[in-house]
């Protein structure tokens, strides 16, 4: 990033949003807790949506983020079919949040005695490493963008911005768990979340081809009947008419990988990219009235619990400011629909 900026006086900012996926996906990935038989590991970062921010002016470095991170965590306890899937949740990682104050919610998805057992064991053996990279995460924020964001003290000439850039230098070097600096006139909320910086365009590369800032969204909604049925109710051509109120276009069950389709009118409309029977259906996405040649990526996993299933939504792709209509058009027009219409659990 080149900056022209003498003696850093004025506003400079920068989005690092990618450069925090990076951060997590590095620190965090593969992290583990071990005990007595017991294992818990971070598979993969599932999800990071919000706003990540450093700024500068009049050589002050302040950082802004508010976050929603969810991690998708492996494990073995002991005892036949001991092996378990679920996700970590951290609900809001914020600019002015200290480590001590940050949250977690644990789901496993297989929802068996011994699974659920574990659930102490990962608070005790997992969380609190989880924690202290978190609340790490303001201090190298800082460290690390402020020189992308001023040039080096060397170059100025002000008492002044160079008295505030050692001060903030000296700040995030000591400070490992946050550099807060308070404003009234910049604020981060969730209604703002971004990710990832590139577009994502799943119809094929083109140079043509519009670009959106997206953001991945998470959902794990549950269902009181079983995955095969869930599988059949999400590509039947029938099933997709009674909860849809609409005749789709899809092959005839069960479709093909590659195969193309469209629901509700024509206002969405994709391409099945991968299924596993029973297991998982991975398709491109996009509402008719996104930019020609954009598509999310919707992947569904099924898992079967003890007296239910949970469909674990991992979605990516999705254009900022259109989360909340896609996330809420998804619990109305699908889960809360096939509820109802099947009797897989009226509540939602």
């Amino acid at each position: 990033m080149v900056v022209n900026n003498p003696n850093n006086w004025h506003w400079v900012d920068k989005n690092c949003i990618d450069w925090s996926r990076e951060y997590f996906s590095e620190r965090l990935a593969n992290l583990s807790g071990i005990e007595d038989g017991k294992k818990v590991i971070i598979d993969s970062i599932s999800s990071v949506e919000g706003d990540v921010e450093v700024i500068q002016r009049k050589g002050k470095v302040m950082s802004l983020f508010d976050l929603r991170l969810v991690f998708n965590i492996l494990g073995t306890c002991d005892g036949e079919d001991s092996d378990f899937k679920g996700s970590i949740t951290v609900p809001e990682l914020a600019y002015d949040t200290t480590a001590d104050e940050i949250q977690f919610d644990i789901s496993i998805y297989n929802e068996n005695s011994q699974a659920q057992a574990m659930r102490p064991f990962i608070k005790q053996a997992l969380l609190p490493k989880i924690r202290d990279i978190l609340g790490k995460f303001g201090h190298d924020l800082i460290v690390t963008q402020s020189c992308d964001i001023q040039i080096s003290a060397d170059k100025v000439n002000s008492e002044l911005t160079k008295g505030n850039q050692a001060r903030t230098t000296g700040q995030a070097t000591t400070n490992n768990n946050k550099v807060v600096e308070k404003t009234t006139t910049l604020k981060t909320t969730p209604a703002t979340a971004t990710a990832t910086a590139s577009a994502t365009a799943l119809a094929g590369p083109s140079s043509t081809t519009p670009k959106y800032n997206t953001l991945t969204l998470h959902l794990e909604p549950v269902f009181n009947t079983t995955i095969d049925q869930l599988y059949l109710t999400l590509l039947d051509g029938n099933r997709i008419a009674a909860w849809s109120r609409s005749a789709p276009k899809i092959e005839l069950f069960p479709p093909s990988e590659g195969s193309e389709f469209q629901i509700f009118g024509g206002s969405i409309l994709g391409k099945l990219i991968k299924l596993v029977p029973n297991q998982r259906i991975v398709q491109t996405w996009r509402l008719d009235d996104w930019k020609a040649g954009h598509y999310s990526t919707l992947d569904i996993e099924l898992i079967q619990g003890s007296s239910d299933s949970k469909m674990v939504v991992k979605w990516s792709g999705i254009p900022i400011g259109e989360e909340e209509r896609v996330r809420n058009n998804f619990e109305e027009y699908y889960v809360k629909s096939i509820k109802l219409t099947f009797g897989f659990g009226v509540t939602f």
